[in-house]
């Protein structure tokens, strides 16, 4: 999403539209899993090919799209209900609607934890919502031990109003994770994960306008941009983070049979 240079950018109305045409558009998609109201696309077969774009779709009744978008911005909330999630945080803001963070997320064992920093921006459109975000550096927040540092060359959400209190929610991600995975992973990822993070997402709107009465009700900074205390990062301070610069690890000879059970909470 970087535009292909070396240059980091905020996103623009094209980008946004660009994204949003992704989400909407079944050419050049695969149908991988489509049951309860969840439909996992993929683009990018080849068994060798772990840079695959996922994109996925649900329904979710009872849960207005301002409140999904709510909830995908507020990070104090995301510890309710990602349990994936080791660490995320906020670094600094750019402009109004844009930010760098990290997030670190748990693999299933024995695979190695993952993380990224990222540019990330988002557009409301009257009902509907976008965030987007792609990998980037930042020279106080290098690579880690503890973690392999994974690429998201694309990721976002698309929340469209659907008629009086409900929305769908598609997700769209390529990502490098820096790492030549197991095929198992591969379909997992699809068939397993995806969706069940898609409902997780769907219950976390359910849950979040009572979470949010109790917790700082009138605190939402992605809305109200003069609420937003974090410090001020420049375009300058950040580069592209390009997958070949980074560590490369090989997992494909990891078994399947030694998966960690709390994965299944995945």
């Amino acid at each position: 999403m970087s535009r292909g240079g070396e240059m980091v950018y905020i996103p623009d109305d094209s980008d946004f539209s660009s994204f949003r045409d992704q989400c909407e558009s079944l050419e050049g998609w695969h149908c991988r899993y489509n049951k309860a109201g969840v439909t996992v696309w993929s683009q990018g077969l080849e068994e060798s090919c772990t840079v695959q774009k996922i994109k996925t779709r649900i329904s979710c009744k009872d849960v207005p799209a301002e409140t999904l978008y709510d909830v995908l911005h507020d990070t104090s909330y995301r510890k309710k209900w990602d349990s994936n999630m080791i660490e995320t945080y906020d670094i600094g803001r750019l402009t109004v609607n844009a930010d760098v963070g990290y997030y670190s997320w748990k693999c299933p064992s024995p695979l190695k934890n993952r993380d990224f920093v990222t540019l990330r921006s988002w557009l409301p459109l009257g009902n509907d919502y976008m965030i987007i975000n792609y990998s980037v550096k930042h020279p106080n927040y290098p690579p880690r031990k503890d973690f392999v540092r994974a690429v998201s060359l694309q990721t976002g959400y698309l929340i469209k109003a659907n008629g009086d209190g409900a929305c769908v929610l598609y997700y769209l991600t390529q990502v490098d994770p820096r790492g030549s995975l197991p095929k198992w992973v591969v379909n997992r990822v699809s068939q397993f994960v995806a969706p069940k993070a898609m409902k997780k997402i769907y219950k976390a709107g359910l849950k979040y306008p009572e979470w949010k009465r109790k917790h700082n009700p009138d605190y939402k900074p992605w809305v109200y941009p003069e609420q937003n205390t974090l410090p001020s990062v420049s375009l300058a301070e950040l580069s592209v983070q390009h997958a070949d610069s980074l560590e490369n690890i090989d997992e494909t000879g990891l078994p399947e049979d030694h998966l960690s059970t709390s994965d299944h909470e995945a």
